[in-house]
């Protein structure tokens, strides 16, 4: 790689509009219809709500897989490096809640 190239490469990465735009240029922050997300937030709402432990349990694992469903679907086809990234720190946390929960 030449430096002109790295140079490139740097500018790009350091760019606010590179981290927030997909690469037909549009600004990407978020993207409805998101059925995952849309899960998880009436998952979010009904937990607000008095339930039986066994409900309260059962919503928490849809929460958690709504979850680990959306990040998924970020961190492989997010629109911006910024989708990506997000989709790859809410998988750990999934994950790592999941491992000390076991």
């Amino acid at each position: 790689m030449t430096p002109a190239n790295t140079d490139t490469m740097l500018s790009r990465a350091t760019s606010a509009s590179w981290w927030f735009r997909s690469a037909d240029g549009r600004l990407t922050l978020w993207q409805f219809p998101n059925p995952a997300l849309s899960l998880w937030l009436a998952t979010v709402v009904i937990g607000l709500f008095p339930l039986t432990a066994a409900h309260a349990n059962t919503l928490g694992g849809v929460r958690r897989g709504a979850l680990l469903v959306w990040s998924l679907d970020e961190l492989l086809r997010g629109a911006s490096p910024f989708r990506r990234v997000l989709g790859a720190v809410v998988l750990v946390a999934q994950v790592l809640s999941l491992a000390r929960a076991y």
